[in-house]
């Protein structure tokens, strides 16, 4: 399976190296060189050498995410650190590209709430943290 992902932090590195890992052919585009580095970092081959893919590009741009592979992606992950942006090329990347299986992370919960009603696969780290808020809270009271 390919999969694209955009924005290389702390949750694209993870997720791409860990698809890598599990056998899955990963591109990760990033508009920050440095961004690689995380993608290197605590590996014994480097992620080209272990036949990873990067493009440094932004994900707004439609010959960046050609370049990085969106045409043949079988999943796209939108993982930078703008709502917008994510909602943006996760929109483009469904609709424009024909990706069946695109997923968004979006800090806002209402707004995931409404994208995932409109077709979007949502994550939302904001929800999932109150959600394990509320329920250590109940078992603290309880």
């Amino acid at each position: 399976m390919f999969v694209l992902i955009v924005g290389a932090g702390r949750v694209g590195s993870a997720v791409a190296k860990s698809a890598l890992a599990a056998g899955h052919e990963v591109s990760v585009l990033d508009e920050d060189q440095l961004s690689h580095e995380r993608l290197d970092a605590g590996q014994r081959d480097s992620w080209e050498e272990a036949d990873g893919q990067f493009t440094l590009g932004t994900a707004l741009e439609t010959d960046a995410l050609i370049q990085a592979g969106i045409e043949r992606a079988d999943v796209f992950i939108a993982s930078t650190d703008g709502d917008n942006t994510n909602l943006i090329i996760a929109q483009i990347a469904q609709r424009r590209f024909g990706v069946a299986n695109v997923l968004v992370r979006v800090m806002d919960p209402a707004r995931a709430v409404w994208y995932g009603e409109q077709g979007l696969h949502t994550i939302s780290p904001t929800k999932h943290a109150i959600e394990m808020f509320e329920s250590a809270l109940a078992a603290d009271a309880g």
